[in-house]
C-alpha cells in the first residue's frame, strides 16, 4: 500500500509540473508557553534563559503549496473533524484551479462527516489525497512547522500567550515573502524529480 500510494504521489506531483493540479500539502500543530528551543548561543558569562509556562494552546490547521502558497486556520479550540470541513469550505471558495489537499491519516479526517464531504469538494474541483500511514516525511508542511517552532520564533515571542500569537500570526502572514522555505532540499521532492525526468 505504501509503494501504490507514494506512486500515485509521483504522478500527481507530475500532473502539477504540467499546469494541471495545484497541491497542497495540510496539517495541524500546536503553539504554546513551552518552547521548542533546543539550543541557543549566549555571550561569555551572561545567561539566557526561557521558563516554560503553562499556557493556553494556539491550534493551527494550515495548507501549503511547494511554491510558499500558504492558508492558514487557528482556533484555541480543540480542532475536530467539524473544524476541518469548516476550514476546508473556506478553502475551496479561494481555489482557482483544480487542487489537490495532501493530509494525513488523521482520525478526524476519517469521519464519517468529513469522508461524506470529499464528493461534495470534487464537484467544486478539490480533492483529497491521503498519505501512507506513518509517513510524516511526505508531508511537506511538516517542514513549516519545524522551521517556526525552531527558527523562526524568538525568545522574546515566548513573553506571554499574546505576544507568541501575535508573531505566529505575523510570521504565518509573511511566508513566501520574508519567509521561505526551499522544498529543493526535501530529498523526496529530489527523488520525484529524478524519477520523472522534471526539468
Amino acid at each position: 500500500m505504501y509503494k501504490e500510494l507514494v506512486e500515485k504521489l509521483c504522478q500527481i506531483l507530475y500532473l502539477e509540473e504540467q499546469g494541471l493540479f495545484k497541491v497542497y500539502y495540510g496539517d495541524q500543530s500546536g503553539f504554546s508557553l513551552n518552547p521548542c528551543l533546543p539550543y541557543g548561543w549566549q555571550p561569555k558569562g551572561e545567561y539566557v534563559r526561557i521558563c516554560p509556562k503553562k499556557s493556553k494552546r494556539l491550534n493551527v490547521f494550515g495548507l501549503l503549496s511547494k511554491d510558499n502558497d500558504l492558508q492558514v486556520y487557528s482556533t484555541n479550540s480543540t480542532v475536530t473533524s467539524d473544524l476541518m470541513i469548516a476550514f476546508l469550505d473556506d478553502f475551496v471558495k479561494q481555489i482557482k484551479q483544480k487542487t489537490v489537499v495532501v493530509l494525513d491519516n488523521a482520525p478526524i479526517h476519517h469521519s464519517d462527516e468529513f469522508q461524506e464531504k470529499i464528493a461534495i469538494w470534487e464537484e467544486q474541483d478539490l480533492h483529497i489525497f491521503f498519505l501512507p500511514t506513518y509517513s510524516p516525511h511526505l508531508n511537506i508542511i511538516e517542514r513549516l512547522w519545524l522551521k517556526a517552532k525552531y527558527e523562526w520564533l524568538k525568545p522574546h515571542h515566548y513573553e506571554s500567550f499574546e505576544t507568541l500569537t501575535n508573531a505566529v500570526e505575523e510570521i504565518f502572514n509573511q511566508v513566501g515573502s520574508k519567509f521561505k522555505i526551499d522544498f529543493g532540499e526535501i530529498k523526496h521532492f529530489t527523488e520525484f524529480k529524478t524519477a520523472f525526468k522534471f526539468e
